[in-house]
């Protein structure tokens, strides 16, 4: 859902760019002959002129519309490279066509073009310079110094409608050329934010990958730990009813931070060493004097955070594949908080008989949660000797 409305929002931003964009450049022409004529006290605001303008950029505006929501997803979201660039060829090539066809004749627009100087009653120009000679001849056969403006009408009627035939000119090469980029242009930020998009949904993909190694995590405690914990609770009830409610008790907190802390993405550092120490003080009713179990976290922690069960999995390996009923074996865990930097060490014996599952159940799943939450924002060092396993990891702590 949150993804879906983020998606609604990247569209609204990349559709807001465009009107902008487009609403400057049929702004510019007001702006450029409104400078012009407050420069130039015999110049007029000629809105013809700028519907001219206007006229031209409304016909790159329907191509781009065309492009933008018709052809430039055929391309960016379909991956339809050839249907894409057969279409986009075939609107080049119409452009092309309507360009050269429906060009400008080649007198001026604008105050000082023809249509304007005749209705000022000004002769323009190219009438002197390209008027054929019968237009100025009289029927005695001499030239007019004045032709008369019956002749001039003459030539107009005969010239005014003049196109030049078909073809490619700068100015039409310039256009498509103008088109082209525009295209481009439209693409360059489709793709921008179609990378956008993407880096979201991954980020959305590792964030659901992550919360499924939590929930996975929250039941990663051995069951195993569960059952013989209580059947160590029902010999104490008859030996040391006292010991027995309290062990029950502390059963009861470490159970309801699995449940209802696990699934967070931080819970303070106080909380997780107290669970911590209840799940060690749990499994010393496990083990004989044989076993030394050396525990060193710190009474005073910052006001920081840290993802739940990130160092559980470690101690139960340790207890599980360190731990020897017949022969004396210990684990030591030490933790410090140096420079806004968690230090954990665990070093434990080895058994005589290790599990077969070599490293032990969730380590795995431990470092690709380390990987997806700090990147390479971390240390993890395992050393796997003869007769001692020792982890080291450092991570960095949020607040």
């Amino acid at each position: 859902m949150r993804y879906m409305i983020w998606m609604k929002q990247q569209s609204r931003y990349e559709n807001a760019s465009y009107a902008v964009l487009w609403g400057l450049l049929f702004t510019a022409p007001l702006l450029s002959l409104f400078v012009r004529t407050m420069h130039d006290s015999n110049m007029s605001f000629d809105w013809q002129e700028v519907w001219l303008v206007w006229r031209l950029f409304g016909v790159y505006l329907v191509l781009f519309l065309i492009h933008n929501f018709i052809l430039a997803p055929l391309l960016v979201y379909g991956r339809k490279r050839w249907l894409y660039a057969v279409l986009t060829a075939c609107l080049l090539g119409a452009f092309t066509f309507y360009q050269c066809s429906t060009g400008p004749d080649r007198r001026p627009h604008g105050p000082h073009g023809p249509h304007a100087m005749e209705q000022r009653g000004e002769r323009p120009p190219f009438m002197d310079n390209h008027r054929p000679p019968e237009f100025d001849q009289r029927p005695d056969g001499k030239f007019d110094k004045q032709p008369d403006r019956k002749f001039d009408k003459r030539f107009d009627e005969k010239f005014r409608g003049h196109r030049p035939p078909v073809f490619v000119g700068q100015h039409d090469i310039i256009a498509v050329v103008i088109l082209i980029l525009m295209f481009g242009m439209n693409l360059g930020v489709k793709l921008y934010f179609r990378s956008r998009e993407d880096q979201k949904k991954l980020v959305e993909l590792e964030n659901q990958n992550l919360e499924q190694q939590l929930e996975y995590l929250k039941y990663q405690i051995n069951p195993h730990f569960f059952m013989n914990t209580l059947n160590n609770i029902h010999a104490l009830v008859d030996i040391d009813p006292q010991k027995a409610q309290e062990t029950i008790l502390e059963l009861s907190k470490m159970m309801r931070f699995v449940l209802y802390e696990g699934d967070k993405k931080g819970v303070p550092l106080s909380r997780e060493f107290e669970f911590i120490r209840t799940y060690i003080n749990l499994m010393r009713l496990r083990y004989t004097d044989k076993v030394k179990i050396s525990v060193n976290l710190p009474e005073e922690v910052p006001d920081r955070t840290i993802p739940p069960l990130m160092l559980i999995s470690f101690i139960e390996n340790a207890f599980k594949h360190g731990i020897s009923y017949q022969h004396e074996s210990f684990i030591d865990i030490k933790v410090g908080v140096e420079h806004e930097r968690l230090r954990f060490s665990c070093r434990n014996s080895k058994a005589d008989k290790p599990n077969q599952e070599k490293g032990g159940v969730g380590l795995a799943n431990v470092k690709q949660r380390l990987h997806l939450l700090y990147d390479n924002n971390f240390t993890l060092n395992i050393q796997d000797e003869a007769d001692i396993y020792n982890v080291e990891l450092t991570i960095p702590l949020k607040n």
